[in-house]
């Protein structure tokens, strides 16, 4: 009976422990897969925060003008740019009008 007891037992304690390794496993996969979502996360996070801090002003822009490109960048002024349109495979050139991308 003694015997019947101890091995009992002993298989209790195998399953029970087969049981919290598996579960550990899981848990340290699941960990592992959530740690590498966030190093994705957030590389796209400093490249979208580099893009914003690039891009929002032109004020910046002209600092990063004259800290990396020296004399290579000039200002242009927008109400003199135009707009080329292809239509019917000619090119027409129009002025430069803000509405027509809020149509779009």
């Amino acid at each position: 009976m003694r015997n019947f007891i101890l091995f009992f037992f002993l298989i209790a304690l195998i399953i029970t422990t087969t049981i919290i390794k598996n579960s550990s496993k899981n848990l340290e996969n699941q960990i592992f897969v959530t740690n590498e979502n966030i190093n994705i996360l957030k590389n796209k996070y400093e490249l979208v925060l580099l893009e914003f801090n690039f891009l929002t002003s032109p004020k910046q822009l002209l600092d990063y003008q004259s800290q990396y490109f020296e004399n290579n960048l000039i200002s242009k002024d927008i109400t003199k740019m135009k707009l080329i349109i292809e239509q019917n495979e000619k090119l027409i050139i129009s002025e430069f009008n803000n509405n027509i991308f809020n149509n779009e």
